[in-house]
């Protein structure tokens, strides 16, 4: 078997540059969607429900897609036919998005948002594994950090930039600021013509040609699945027990999504040992049942670091406006302007991933990926919970520096540990799969930080972050698990190479 050809420098940055653009969505989905679920009349123990829609959607859409994304060749391409497709229905939902009438529109809306979002997004990873060789996939994934800090920033600083620019940052009852709404309109325009260039720029090897590179020679094993119903058993007994509690104990609605999480896997994996099927769905099944033990290591480490980043993600504006601008009246000066800050912040901690995405690989060299996660897991971890002393809403910018590094490395390094252990021909399912592990845990975010901030923190959001801040502890912790391969540390050594 031949080796797979080095990429020059250049052509890496071509076939990353699209996650700028996939970013700046996301970014502007995170730091505003609160916002603007608030301003229509959302009460904050009811934002985390309203956001289940976006990791749900990336728990049904991601393994589909890479499941159909393994098997596609057109004129296009193997990946990129989905990058394209993504990208233009993205564009228009983020149109639409901060002109929604009423709450349950702007719920659905990004649900829609973050689907379409998601057909870009996953064929992305597995396309780092298709087109670069071992030595250059550190950083492949470490060049989407960068672009995915590069985007976030911007992204997030717009709303404040345009409201520094004279536009207006406060709307009457019911209605969505200008500042806010030109951020969105902007953002659709860079997310197209990002994804554009990608897809433009880059060429994508035939699936018989991918076959024969020597790194891409990872065996696939029939896994057996006869026993797959034992796992099936436990899991369908824990989510008839939580529906059987929460019934009995009144306990918060949110739950219900949990148990039916569990009771819906336990009948799939019950199904997958005694089904004769060959479809997608088998085969999406029988890939998650039978995954690579690195796979297996590598969830606990993204189950805790994503628990935090949801946490994150959706008690940030209420914790800040709340705790350090003192106010909960969404149509008042003080909480846009505080709702602003922390599109800056967001800004902040993007901005410091795109430098740790240079730094990463030196980091790398010397510690290896295993502990060079875990130090920046710890950074993240720290910054979460100085949220609960430090009071001047400046200083929390030093706050982000160690969330930046967290992002950057949650972004990169579980990648660069996991692609070379995959086959080729199901790169972009087990990519799909991976992300299991971090929908998983935000599912579980939206179901119990509300009833955990109720029932031991008086309701206060900023308690949400300093759980997120343990939670990154406890994934650095997992990290020493994880076992680092000799090829993936001789792999990370060689990412200054171009």
């Amino acid at each position: 078997m031949k080796r797979k050809p080095e990429l020059s420098f250049w052509q890496i940055w071509n076939m990353c540059f699209g996650f700028l653009g996939i970013q700046f969505g996301f970014a502007l989905q995170n730091a505003n969607v609160s916002r603007i679920f608030q301003t229509l009349g959302a009460d904050v123990a009811d934002i985390p429900v309203l956001w289940i829609a976006a990791p749900l959607t990336g728990l049904i859409v991601q393994p589909i897609v890479g499941h159909l994304s393994d098997r596609t060749w057109t004129r296009l391409g193997r990946r990129r036919p989905y990058f394209l497709i993504g990208a233009v229905l993205s564009t228009l939902a983020l149109l639409v998005m901060p002109n929604s009438p009423a709450l349950w529109v702007a719920a659905g809306l990004l649900w829609i948002l973050d689907a379409t979002i998601n057909i870009s997004m996953e064929p992305f990873r597995a396309f780092v594994g298709d087109q670069l060789p071992p030595r250059q996939r550190p950083l492949g994934y470490a060049m989407q950090s960068f672009f995915i800090g590069v985007g976030s920033v911007i992204a997030s600083l717009l709303p404040w930039l345009l409201a520094k620019l004279g536009i207006s940052n406060v709307a009457g009852t019911g209605g969505i600021p200008d500042t806010v709404k030109y951020a969105f309109y902007l953002g659709g325009a860079v997310l197209l013509v990002s994804v554009l260039w990608t897809v433009l720029s880059t060429r994508e090897y035939p699936p018989e040609q991918l076959e024969s590179f020597a790194d891409n020679a990872v065996e696939t094993h029939a896994t057996d699945v006869s026993t797959a119903w034992r796992v099936g058993l436990v899991l369908l007994g824990i989510g008839v027990l939580l529906l059987a509690a929460i019934r009995f104990y009144a306990l918060e609605k949110e739950l219900y999504l949990l148990a039916g999480g569990f009771t819906a896997f336990g009948l799939l994996f019950a199904w997958l040992s005694a089904t004769r099927s060959q479809g997608m769905l088998r085969q999406v099944t029988g890939d998650l049942y039978g995954m690579p033990a690195s796979m297996r290591r590598l969830a606990w480490v993204q189950f805790f670091s994503w628990f935090a980043l949801f946490a994150l993600w959706i008690y940030t504006t209420a914790a800040v406006t709340a705790t350090h601008y003192g106010t909960t009246d969404t149509h008042s000066a003080a909480y846009n302007e505080g709702a602003n800050w922390v599109g800056v912040l967001f800004a902040a901690y993007n901005g410091f991933a795109a430098v740790a995405a240079i730094a990463i690989p030196w980091m790398v060299r010397h510690w290896g990926l295993r502990m060079s996660h875990l130090v920046n897991l710890w950074l993240g971890g720290a910054g979460l919970l100085s949220f609960l002393l430090i009071r001047d809403p400046h200083w929390l910018l030093l706050s982000m520096v160690g969330v930046g590094f967290a992002w950057a490395s949650i972004l990169s390094l579980p990648y660069a540990l996991l692609s070379d252990n995959l086959p080729a021909a199901k790169m972009g399912v087990y990519m799909g799969i991976f992300n299991f592990f971090i929908v998983i845990p935000q599912l579980l975010a939206a179901s119990v930080l509300g009833m955990l901030l109720r029932l031991f923190f008086h309701g206060q959001p900023i308690w949400a972050l300093a759980m997120g801040g343990a939670s990154l502890m406890i994934a650095g912790l997992c990290t020493l698990r994880v076992s680092e391969p000799a090829l993936e540390l001789s792999a990370a050594t060689s990412t200054g190479r171009h």
